[in-house]
């Protein structure tokens, strides 16, 4: 019961951030799939070099256990396909549009119901995936410090850095 109320907090947290970072808003959406306005991916980008060196923190001194999802192409082209063209319908991806509608955007809710289809679908559908499309370019388990052979301690300050270069690029452009 515990992991889920922690698993509630940082939820709470995330979209109390959302909010902050103003990335719930549809103007910085529409920027972002225009590539304009990059707070988005920033904000995001930010996110992702937090949480590597927190898993990978955690992991090491024992208090968390990294579970590797298996690298399966099929399945990922397609899923982000899906995710790409709802985000471009609706303005808002899965995150945002719960985000939106506690702010009291009503139109978030076409996500939302969205979502709830589209995973009733995939439920259904799942045992012929399962046997189809989740075989296309499965290459297992893999992390990039594996890959590489390198601890992941000589991996993450290369995303760190390449972020920081990356951010500076988009205030140089006006992103």
């Amino acid at each position: 019961m515990s992991i889920l109320i922690y698993g509630l907090i940082t939820g709470f947290l995330f979209g109390f951030l959302l909010q902050k970072g103003r990335v719930l808003r549809y103007d910085k959406q529409l920027g972002a799939l225009r590539l304009m306005d990059m707070t988005i991916i920033k904000f995001m980008l930010s996110s992702v070099i937090v949480g590597m060196v927190g898993v990978y923190l955690l992991q090491d001194l024992g208090v968390a256990k990294l579970s590797v999802k298996p690298l399966m192409l099929g399945p990922i082209i397609i899923g982000g396909l899906l995710f790409g063209l709802g985000w471009g319908l609706l303005g808002y991806c899965p995150g945002t549009s719960m985000g939106a509608l506690g702010e009291g955007r009503w139109d978030a809710l076409w996500g939302i119901l969205g979502m709830i289809v589209g995973g009733g679908l995939f439920a259904e559908a799942y045992p012929w995936l399962r046997s189809t499309v989740y075989t296309w370019g499965d290459y297992g388990r893999l992390t990039l410090p594996e890959m590489l052979g390198v601890s992941h301690w000589l991996v993450i300050p290369v995303f760190i850095v390449g972020a920081v270069l990356l951010f500076r690029w988009f205030e140089r452009k006006g992103l």
